[in-house]
């Protein structure tokens, strides 16, 4: 990425790297990661299961298990070092500044405390106002992510509500603060297609009420084409591909993301019968030593000089691929 589009970024990400040690060795589970958000911007990371998007999020957050280890070259919140920012200082911006809307509701909301009161004490924790300002605060968003009876809610447990409710009443807890950042996990993974869609117009609004920085985590490419600014592809812990949505989508560069983008149903340009795209194999293990492209097994492309390490190249719009096919090819294999 290049220095141009990382100036004046809300969110600086660069050379994050996390490992976590495992009775096999040493796994490298997020690689050398470099990524900014604007505010205002939608950055979409997308890959599958597994090739550390998630991790890359706790990582900033500094959520990651006690075992992990964090590196970074920088990991600034507007200029703020995370890194050197001590516990309490973090704690203070979690929440506040930046917030993240987690996968698994469930896992997530206190069993034990009623939804008004876990989200009210974010507010009053934070000094934003009183109980009672916290109360309409929570009413407030809770209506608008679409739920009836807010008020009625707030005396109700999290056992007491369906999975799409505690995934709605954990995108109201993200914003009860009015964050500059929201890291979003996943957000919409237990509600249903037509209700997906009024989330993501929510969080749209949201932004650009509040013009936040949204970094939103999925591997639903529709999601992407939809709603993102830009694309970040990450493969085995690292980022192969990064840029504006629109050049990812229609020029990409990496032959992850093509095939990424070959899997997607496109009803208006396949023949009944046609196959979706595959990606044959499995990602590789990331215990030990890792070098050259991760893809290069699962790769039709791959030749002797990707066992090398791939230094990352650059196009225009901040356009960063790592890999040694000349651009172009992808295109005409299309």
């Amino acid at each position: 990425m290049s220095g141009a589009h990382k100036s004046g970024a809300l969110l600086e990400v660069s050379g994050l790297s996390v490992d976590i040690p495992t009775e096999a060795g040493v796994l490298h589970a997020v690689r050398d990661v470099s990524l900014a958000v604007r505010r205002g911007e939608t950055l979409c990371v997308v890959g599958e299961s597994g090739c550390g998007k998630s991790l890359t999020s706790l990582a900033i957050m500094g959520l990651l298990p006690p075992s992990a280890q964090r590196r970074a070259h920088r990991l600034a919140l507007a200029g703020e070092d995370l890194q050197a920012a001590p516990a309490r200082r973090l704690r203070a911006l979690r929440g506040d500044r930046m917030a993240m809307i987690f996968q698994d509701p469930m896992t997530c909301l206190n069993p034990a405390w009623t939804i008004g009161n876990q989200l009210e004490e974010i507010f009053t924790w934070h000094g934003k106002g009183n109980r009672r300002a916290a109360h309409d605060r929570a009413v407030a968003l809770l209506e608008r992510v679409g739920m009836a009876n807010a008020a009625g809610r707030l005396s109700q447990y999290p056992h007491q509500l369906s999975g799409g409710l505690r995934q709605r009443v954990m995108i109201a807890m993200a914003l009860m603060c009015s964050p500059d950042l929201v890291l979003a996990d996943e957000p919409t993974t237990a509600l249903d297609a037509t209700i997906q869609l009024g989330i993501l117009q929510l969080l749209a609004e949201l932004q650009a009420e509040l013009h936040m920085g949204l970094m939103l985590v999925t591997h639903d490419l529709g999601v992407v084409a939809r709603i993102a600014d830009r694309v970040a592809v990450m493969y085995a812990g690292e980022v192969v591909e990064e840029g504006p949505a629109r050049t990812v989508f229609t020029a990409p560069r990496h032959p992850y993301t093509r095939g990424l983008i070959d899997c997607i149903p496109q009803p208006d340009r396949m023949v009944p019968g046609q196959r979706l795209g595959t990606i044959p194999g499995m990602v590789p293990s990331l215990v030990g030593e890792v070098q050259g492209c991760a893809f290069r097994t699962r790769c039709a492309f791959a030749r002797p000089e990707c066992a090398a390490d791939v230094a990352p190249r650059h196009g225009p719009d901040a356009h960063m691929w790592r890999c040694v096919l000349p651009p172009g090819m992808l295109e005409r294999a299309a």
